[in-house]
C-alpha cells in the first residue's frame, strides 16, 4: 500500500508580494513612530510609546526596547491567533524595530517637524492607521499592543480600533510617569482618536447599506437589482399595522456606487416608496458542507 503525501506548493509570486507590502505598512508604521510620536513625547495606543517610556529608565536605545516587549507579546500572540498570524507578525515584529534603528541612524537627533506635540499627535494618528489598517487586513499585525487588539478582537468580538483605544489606554496612563500633564492628556485623547481613525480605515471602506424597501412596482424593482445591479435580494411579507394590508418588502445589500444607482432608481419610478437603511459593517456567509 502507497502512502501518498501531498504538500502544498508554495506561489512565490504572492509571498513577494505579500512580503512587499507587509514590509511597507511597517516602514509607514516605523516612520509614523519615529517621525510624530517620538518628537510628541506623548504615549499613543502602541509599544512604542511604551518603549518611549521606559527608555527614559532603561539605558537602552527605542529599538532595543521595543524588540524585547515585542517578543513577549509576539509568543502570546502565536499561541492564540493561528500560525498565519503569528508567522507575519513575528517578520513584522523584527522589521519594525530594524526600521526604527535605521531612522535613528540616518536621522539622529530628529526633532519635531511641526514644533507643536498636538499636531505630531494627529499627524501620528493618520499615518499609522493606513500602515495599522493594512496589517489588520493582511491578517498581521506590527506586535506589541497590536497582539492585544487581535486577540480581544477574535475572543471578545471588539471592533479592532476600539480594542486598541482599550489596550492603549494603560500605555497613555503609563505616560504620566514621565510627562507633564498635557502629555498625558494627549496621549489619552490621541489613543481614543487613534482607534476610531482606525476602524475608519479597516471598515470604513468595506461599508455596505442593507435597503428595505417597499414599493408599488415590486416587480420592476426586483428586476433592476438582480439583472442591472447584478445582487441579491430577499422579499418578506410585511403586514401594515394601521389597516393590515399585506404587502412585500424587498431587502438588499449594496455597496456606495450600487446604493446611489438604487436610490436613482427609486426616485424616478416610485418616489413614493418607503426606504429605510442600515450600515452593515460585515457579513458572513457559511455554505453547508
Amino acid at each position: 500500500m502507497e502512502t501518498q503525501i501531498k504538500t502544498k506548493k508554495i506561489n512565490y509570486g504572492d509571498l513577494i508580494k505579500e512580503t512587499v507590502i507587509l514590509t511597507a505598512a511597517v516602514a509607514v508604521i516605523s516612520a509614523a513612530v519615529y517621525f510624530f510620536l517620538v518628537p510628541s513625547q506623548t504615549s499613543v495606543s502602541s509599544i512604542s510609546g511604551l518603549g518611549i517610556v521606559l527608555s527614559n529608565f532603561i539605558p537602552l536605545p527605542l529599538s532595543a526596547i521595543t524588540m524585547v516587549l515585542n517578543v513577549v507579546l509576539l509568543i502570546i500572540g502565536f499561541l492564540t491567533c493561528g500560525k498565519e498570524f503569528g508567522v507575519k507578525t513575528v517578520y513584522t515584529s523584527i522589521v519594525l524595530p530594524l526600521f526604527l534603528a535605521l531612522y535613528e541612524k540616518i536621522f539622529p537627533d530628529f526633532e519635531s517637524m511641526t514644533a507643536s506635540p498636538e499636531l505630531d499627535v494627529i499627524c501620528y494618528i493618520l499615518v499609522v492607521s493606513v500602515g495599522l489598517s493594512i496589517l489588520f487586513n493582511r491578517n498581521a499585525s506590527s506586535g506589541g499592543l497590536d497582539i492585544v487588539a487581535k486577540i480581544m478582537n477574535k475572543y471578545l468580538h471588539m471592533e479592532l480600533g476600539k480594542a486598541m483605544s482599550l489596550s492603549g489606554m494603560c500605555v497613555a496612563l503609563s505616560s504620566a510617569l514621565v510627562y507633564d500633564k498635557k502629555a498625558v492628556v494627549l496621549s489619552i485623547l490621541g489613543t481614543y482618536f487613534n482607534g476610531i481613525v482606525l476602524d475608519h480605515f479597516i471598515f470604513g471602506q468595506n461599508l455596505k447599506r442593507r435597503v428595505c424597501i417597499i414599493t408599488k412596482k415590486e416587480n420592476e424593482l426586483r428586476q433592476f437589482i438582480l439583472h442591472e445591479l447584478h445582487s441579491g435580494a430577499t422579499v418578506y411579507e410585511a403586514i401594515g399595522a394601521y389597516n393590515m394590508q399585506k404587502r412585500n418588502e424587498i431587502i438588499t445589500i449594496v455597496d456606495k456606487g450600487e446604493y446611489q444607482k438604487l436610490m436613482d432608481y427609486i426616485n424616478r419610478e416610485d418616489p413614493e416608496a418607503f426606504i429605510t437603511v442600515y450600515t452593515v459593517s460585515e457579513m458572513r456567509y457559511r455554505p453547508k458542507r
